[in-house]
């Protein structure tokens, strides 16, 4: 056995992803989680978890609540997400259930080659993310846009107030931001940056300084009195496209025509049956280009062919062998997301349908692999008759997020995650917001030594595959939802969410209780566990020949919202600064 282990277990480079969290740990605050009667907001930072709940008490609904969070999110929490990125949307209205895909594009002059240097290799991680090269097209406010459009009921302007008000009044400093601002080596090296997040002398501004962006403010009020039109034509997309092409090492090749001819995409969500404890569910997620959806039901899927659905928590945490079957599912799954998953327009899915993966047969075929022993790296298994032509993407980092969960008092309900992607994004700030680095999310890779091509390479205006994973729970049987919830954290938003769901659907707690478990995973190599959360005899009881472990930050963000008898309850993740609040 220990000959046989002298090939490295790891994918390749997933030590560099496990050591690149999205964003670092800055502590761990117990909540309480929130109970509510007719309504309820959930959000990264209480000043737009506030913005939402104004805008609900005002007769808004859970769109006009979401736009107004999330334009304070991008002003109080702008190292996660904000007008300079990209988000996706699940909504439901009581009756119908939507996708609305607001994910970046790379530029009409991008090509596979992106990001290899003169010898044809892969940039760094880095050399690749700050500067210009990996500004994708932002898709988050023409997103918001057209979902207001059709769910909104207060006038589009009157969203914008709270983020107004907080850009030019000021807002403090939280310890969060504080905390990213010291760990991080690239923003101050951006003069525009440097001046905004950072005193005279370098230092970042202290916990609880009043922090002002008039810059910002005047954004706002441009988009709040133009639309997204505001923000991708004119002096703004032209202040975007300079910033971009103009860097002085890393230049990228956005233009004016590429925000112009920007367009949202609503798209049918990808819903599949789940059963746990007795009851049927239906968890409804996004399609690709998200792979969120597809690798929680995989998860999910697979874990239910073993004996992990007998294996109840023990002393309030996941047994050791649940743990193990845990990890061999995520290989699997993640294994066939690297293989297949990809921008649905320039991608055909296997088999003729994403749902191939998700199919129960083959689930159950895919399972038979998981045994006692650890397997090394999974390979991608051949979902439907059609096999692929397409090289499995090699590992490498993916980041920040925030995330946002929201009812409103009359049924509807809405999961919305979104991105700049790396904290601070590509660190290029400008009129007071960050631009998103969302394209190194494809693959610096474009082909295998064999001439292969990776389904998630760069193509002129592709949307880069995401791990994002917002998702809403029902009963199947009678179609009421049961719960809103996502999370952030790169690669491991698939992790966080899967735990979400199998503890409050298999192990039937309540929404803070699942948020507060540790977290646990596999990209397909190592097992990650979060560290200082297990006990000693669990960390080395996964230990052993071909076996990897490693105890890191796993910091998640999770929010979620769940039904209760009375109305709702909600979860806010403790390893964040998010809160719920509603009536």
């Amino acid at each position: 056995m220990l000959a046989a282990c002298s090939v490295a277990p790891t994918a390749q480079g997933e030590s560099q992803t496990a050591l690149l969290q999205p964003e670092a740990a800055s502590g761990y605050t117990d909540k309480p989680g929130w109970a509510t009667r007719h309504f309820a907001v959930a959000a990264a930072h209480p000043l737009a978890t506030d913005a939402g709940y104004k805008i609900l008490k005002s007769g808004g609904s859970a769109v006009d609540a979401a736009v107004a969070v999330q334009m304070v999110l991008g002003l109080v929490e702008p190292q996660s997400s904000g007008i300079g990125g990209g988000s996706f949307l699940l909504h439901h209205d009581g009756n119908i259930t939507e996708a609305f895909d607001g994910r970046e594009t790379a530029p009409a002059a991008a090509s596979e080659n992106l990001f290899l240097n003169t010898d044809g290799k892969p940039v760094t991680f880095y050399e690749g993310v700050v500067g210009g090269r990996a500004v994708g097209v932002p898709g988050t406010v023409q997103m918001l846009e057209d979902a207001h459009r059709q769910h909104g009921k207060l006038p589009w302007k009157q969203l914008f107030a709270p983020a107004i008000e907080l850009a030019e009044q000021g807002f403090k400093v939280s310890e969060r931001l504080h905390s990213m601002l010291v760990s991080d080596v690239y923003l101050p090296k951006n003069p525009v940056a440097a001046a905004y997040f950072y005193d005279t002398a370098g230092q970042p501004w202290p916990v609880g300084h009043l922090l002002k962006n008039p810059e910002l403010a005047s954004v706002f009020k441009r988009i709040a009195a133009e639309g997204a039109k505001a923000l991708m034509t004119g002096n703004i997309a032209q202040a975007i496209v300079d910033k971009v092409r103009q860097h002085p090492t890393n230049p990228g090749q956005l233009a004016l025509a590429d925000l112009a001819n920007y367009r949202a995409i609503q798209r049918q969500p990808l819903c599949n049956d789940y059963r746990a404890a007795a009851r049927d569910y239906r968890i409804c997620g996004m399609p690709p280009p998200s792979s969120g959806a597809i690798a929680v039901g995989q998860i999910l899927g697979l874990l239910a062919q073993t004996p992990a659905t007998a294996m109840p928590l023990i002393n309030g945490l996941p047994d050791p062998r649940w743990l193990h079957l845990y990890t061999e599912a995520s290989r699997l799954a993640f294994a066939d997301r690297d293989q297949y998953i990809a921008d649905p327009d320039f991608v055909q899915a296997p088999g003729g349908s994403w749902l191939s993966l998700l199919e129960p047969r083959y689930l159950a075929e895919r399972a038979q692999l998981i045994g006692p022993v650890r397997m090394k790296t999974a390979i991608a298994g051949t979902p439907g008759v059609v096999k692929t032509s397409y090289a499995p993407m090699p590992a490498q980092p993916e980041h920040g997020t925030s995330h946002i969960s929201i009812v409103d008092a009359n049924g509807n309900a809405l999961a919305m995650t979104s991105s700049i992607e790396n904290a601070f994004g590509s660190r290029q700030m400008v009129k007071g917001f960050l631009l998103n680095n969302e394209l190194t999310d494809f693959s610096f890779t474009p082909s295998d030594a064999q001439g292969r091509p990776v389904a998630n390479r760069v193509e002129p205006g592709k949307r880069p595959r995401s791990s994002m994973a917002p998702t809403l729970v029902f009963d199947k049987a009678t179609g009421e939802l049961l719960m809103s919830g996502g999370s952030p954290g790169g690669a491991l938003i698939i992790h966080y969410t899967a735990k979400l769901l199998y503890g409050t659907l298999n192990w039937e707690l309540d929404a803070q209780q699942a948020i507060n478990l540790p977290n646990f995973g596999s990209l397909n190599g190592m097992t990650l566990l979060e560290e200082q959360r297990f006990a000693a005899a669990t960390v080395q009881s996964l230990r052993h020949p071909c076996a990897q472990v490693r105890e890191a930050p796993m910091t998640s963000g999770l929010q979620a919202i769940q039904k209760t008898p009375s109305g709702w309850f909600g979860g806010a993740d403790p390893r964040r600064e998010g809160v719920v609040r509603g009536d």
